[in-house]
């Protein structure tokens, strides 16, 4: 059977000398696995550079049940990357968000709202003209919902604190070591509730943009388990 779905690269890895495989996000069937041969020979039909991590791509592809690696028949682009690929800064959002979904996104089953989110936060980086230093921040906030553990409560005068094991805002518990402070818990708060662009305009510093990195990427260890370690977010400590 053959199917045809938009896609999101998440990786590919080297098979055989002119061969790749392509774990690729599909709306029709969730995250896929594909075998591409000769991709990497002059007479092929398909191209590498259509496989970069977070290409949006249309593909038509084989779809056996009884198989967890499947083939690619035709490929395209559903879009070309304008900005992304000319802006240090962009691009290592994107590695960011690359390495991000790859560890945390499961499912083989379709989810239209998650595939939506994906392609939309990557449209509107590569389109905006406006600020975007916020755009991974905002992005790992929001995906948690989508893997299960949004935050919980809302940010008042008597819970001004989150508890990164409990998922919630809470009342201050000074002895608690997965408490955060009231300021960092009010810019958690603030990407929770706002949309990608008018999170951009949240003015943080260097220092702390890096934290609350680091806070988010702390609780995301505590509610996946087996979670890999994610290192690119170093990249974007010294780019931001």
């Amino acid at each position: 059977m053959l199917i045809a779905t938009r896609g999101i690269v998440f990786r590919t890895i080297k098979y055989s000398e002119s061969s790749i495989i392509a774990d690729i996000y599909t709306e029709a069937r969730g995250l896929q696995s594909y075998y591409i041969n000769g991709i990497r020979s002059e007479k092929a039909k398909l191209k590498a550079g259509l496989f970069q991590p977070m290409s949006l791509l249309e593909i038509v592809a084989y779809a056996r049940e009884d198989k967890s690696l499947n083939r690619i028949r035709e490929a395209r682009l559903t879009y070309a990357y304008q900005s992304i690929p000319f802006d240090v800064r962009k691009g290592a959002i994107v590695l960011f968000m690359a390495e991000v979904v790859r560890k945390t996104i499961r499912e083989i089953e379709p989810n239209p709202e998650l595939f939506a989110f994906l392609m939309d936060t990557l449209l509107f980086l590569d389109q905006t003209q406006e600020r975007f230093y916020n755009v991974h921040l905002w992005f790992l906030v929001r995906l948690s919902g989508y893997l299960g553990f949004l935050p919980g409560g809302d940010f008042l005068p008597e819970s001004p604190c989150f508890n990164l094991k409990e998922g919630a805002f809470c009342s201050r518990q000074p002895s608690d070591p997965w408490i955060l402070e009231e300021e960092p818990s009010s810019l958690l708060y603030r990407l929770l509730e706002q949309d990608c662009p008018l999170a951009q305009t949240i003015p943080l510093t260097r220092s702390q943009r890096q934290h609350l990195l680091n806070q988010i990427l702390e609780y995301y260890r505590l509610h996946m388990d087996h979670l890999p370690d994610i290192q690119s977010h170093t990249i974007l400590h010294e780019i931001f």
